[in-house]
C-alpha cells in the first residue's frame, strides 16, 4: 500500500501560480499607488478573530459562512469573512491612542467564506480583498472620496474602453432612500425592511419576475426549493419596482425623480439631502456621470451598512461586482459604548483577475520581470557565471543564474531561456574567459531569424544572429542597451 499523500487542494481553495500571481502583484501595485496618493496608510490584522468579534456583524448569511475552529487555548475563533469587521475592532481597540481620528487606512489580505465556490466567476472560499476605509467622520465628502478613489484606481489599470461603455463604473445608492420609501408605504418593521433589502440585493442576478415573486409570496429556485417571500401586496410591489427602476442622464436627475416617489418625512428629507450632497461632491471631484451612477435598486447584502452603498462593475468581465462597500456607522458600537462613523469599499482581487482574463486584458506584467539568463558553460568554473550574474544585479539588471541539472549543455539552457520568454542570454566559454570577453545573445533576434528556415546548417548559423562579445566592464551597459532596444519596439 502506497504511503504517498495525494497532492490536492480543498474545495473552494486554490493555488495561485506565477502567471496569475504576477498579474495580482501588478494590479496591487497600481491600486496601492492610488490609495496612497489620497493619504491612505497600510494596516494589517490577523486572519483569525475571537468568534464574538465576527458573529452578528454581517447578518445571518455572513454568520453561516464563518469558518470556526478551536485554538490551543480552547477558545472558539473564526476566520475573518471580510476586512471591515476587523477594522472596526482596530478602531475600538486603538483610539484615541495611537490611532487618531479621522483615520484613513488601506488593507490587502485574504478573507474566508464557507459558501458555494464558483471558480468561473472568481468566487472562492479564500479570496483576497484590497480595502480602503475612513473612520471617524460623518462627512458625505468622505463617501464621495471613496467613489473617486475607486474610479481613479481602475483608471490606473489602463483598461481598454468599449464602443459605448467605460470599462468600469460604480453604482451608488443610499440605504436611507429605500428605508424612507418603505416607511412611506407603511413598512417599518426592521426585520421586514431587512428582508426587502436582501431581495433587492439579488436584482442583478434574478429576473424582474422572480424579483416580484420574492417580494410577494415567494418563489421556487432552480433546484425546486421554495424561497419564502416578503409578503408585500401587489400595489406595494409595483410601487417598489417602479422606485428602484428610476434612471436619469445625471445623478441629480435621479435624485429629483426619487424625491417625487418618496412620501415627505424627516427620514426622506435627510436621505435626499445626503444624496444631493453626495452628487455635489462627486461633481466637484471630477467624477464623470458615466463612472458613478445613482442606482436606487442597489442594496448590498451585509447588514452593517447604514447609508451610502457602492458596487463596481467590470464591463463584460462576466464576474458580477468587483467592488463593494458603503457607510457603516454602527459597527464600532459592537465594541464601544459610542458610535464611530465609518465608510469604505473593497476590491475583490480574485474576481478582478478572472474578469480581466475573460476580457483578455494584458497589463504588461512582464515589464519588470527578469529577462536575462546567465549560462554555465562547459569547462568553465561555475563560480564565473555566479560572478557575472552578481555583476548585472549590482548594476540594477535582473538576472537569473542557470542552476538546472543540464549545466554545461548550452542548447538545453537556451531552450529553458526561450521557454520563459527571456530577452537575452549571457555566457563565458573558455576562449572568452582567456580573452577577458563575455558573449551576449539576443534571443528574440535569433528566434525571428530562424522562424522560416528548414535547412539544418542554415538554422544553426541563423542562431548566431544578434550575438556579440564585449568585455566584462562593458557587459552591464551592453545588456541594458539590448533590453532598452526591445522595450522601445525597435
Amino acid at each position: 500500500m502506497s504511503r504517498l499523500v495525494r497532492p490536492q487542494t480543498l474545495r473552494g481553495f486554490r493555488d495561485v501560480l506565477p502567471a496569475e500571481m504576477s498579474l495580482q502583484n501588478e494590479l496591487v501595485r497600481r491600486i496601492r499607488a492610488v490609495y496612497e496618493h489620497y493619504g491612505y496608510v497600510p494596516l494589517d490584522t490577523p486572519v483569525m478573530e475571537l468568534l464574538p468579534t465576527l458573529v452578528g456583524s454581517g447578518g445571518e448569511e455572513a454568520d453561516a459562512q464563518i469558518f470556526q475552529l478551536l485554538n490551543p487555548e480552547q477558545q472558539t475563533v473564526g476566520l475573518r469573512f471580510d476586512l471591515t469587521v476587523p477594522f472596526a475592532r482596530i478602531i475600538a481597540q486603538y483610539t484615541p491612542d495611537p490611532i487618531k481620528l479621522p483615520f484613513r487606512r488601506y488593507h490587502l489580505g485574504p478573507v474566508f467564506r464557507a459558501d458555494d465556490p464558483q471558480p468561473e466567476q472568481g468566487r472562492f472560499r479564500q479570496f483576497t480583498q484590497v480595502d480602503i476605509d475612513v473612520a471617524g467622520t460623518e462627512s458625505i465628502a468622505a463617501d464621495a472620496e471613496i467613489v473617486a478613489v475607486m474610479v481613479d484606481a481602475f483608471a490606473a489599470l489602463d483598461l481598454p474602453r468599449g464602443d459605448a461603455d467605460p470599462p468600469f463604473y460604480l453604482r451608488v445608492n443610499n440605504r436611507k432612500l429605500v428605508d424612507a420609501f418603505l416607511a412611506g408605504v407603511g413598512i417599518i418593521e426592521p426585520e421586514r425592511c431587512a428582508h426587502v433589502l436582501r431581495v433587492l440585493d439579488k436584482s442583478d442576478r434574478i429576473t424582474d419576475r422572480q424579483l416580484a415573486e420574492e417580494l410577494r409570496d415567494g418563489r421556487y429556485d432552480r433546484s425546486g426549493d421554495f424561497i419564502p417571500g416578503v409578503g408585500l401586496t401587489g400595489g406595494v410591489v409595483d410601487a417598489l419596482l417602479d422606485f428602484v427602476a428610476v434612471t436619469g442622464a445625471t445623478r441629480a436627475e435621479v435624485v429629483t425623480a426619487l424625491s417625487q416617489r418618496i412620501a415627505p418625512s424627516e427620514l426622506s428629507e435627510a436621505a435626499l439631502a445626503e444624496a444631493t450632497e453626495l452628487s455635489a461632491h462627486l461633481e466637484a471631484l471630477g467624477v464623470a456621470e458615466e463612472s458613478a451612477r445613482f442606482d436606487p435598486s442597489l442594496a448590498r447584502g451585509l447588514a452593517y451598512y447604514t447609508g451610502t452603498v457602492y458596487e463596481g462593475t467590470l464591463v463584460g468581465g462576466g464576474v458580477g461586482s468587483v467592488v463593494g462597500g458603503g457607510r457603516y456607522d454602527g459597527l464600532v458600537s459592537r465594541f464601544l459604548d459610542e458610535a464611530v462613523p465609518m465608510v469604505g469599499a473593497s476590491i475583490g482581487l480574485d474576481r478582478l483577475v478572472t474578469g480581466l482574463r475573460n476580457l483578455d486584458v494584458d497589463l504588461g506584467t512582464g515589464a519588470d520581470r527578469v529577462q536575462v539568463l546567465v549560462l554555465v558553460m562547459p569547462g568553465v568554473d561555475a563560480a564565473v557565471s555566479s560572478g557575472i550574474a552578481a555583476q548585472l544585479r549590482a548594476e540594477g539588471i535582473g538576472a537569473e543564474l542557470y542552476v538546472g541539472k543540464d549545466q554545461g549543455k548550452v542548447g538545453r539552457q537556451l531552450s529553458y531561456a526561450n521557454s520563459l520568454g527571456y530577452r537575452a542570454a549571457v555566457m563565458v566559454g573558455r576562449k572568452e574567459l582567456d580573452a577577458g570577453q563575455v558573449t551576449v545573445k539576443d534571443l528574440r533576434a535569433g528566434s525571428e531569424q530562424r522562424a522560416d528556415i528548414a535547412d539544418r546548417e542554415a538554422y544553426r548559423q541563423a542562431g548566431q544572429t544578434g550575438q556579440f562579445s564585449c568585455t566584462r566592464e562593458q557587459l552591464p551597459a551592453a545588456v541594458q542597451e539590448l533590453l532598452d532596444d526591445g522595450d522601445s519596439g525597435r
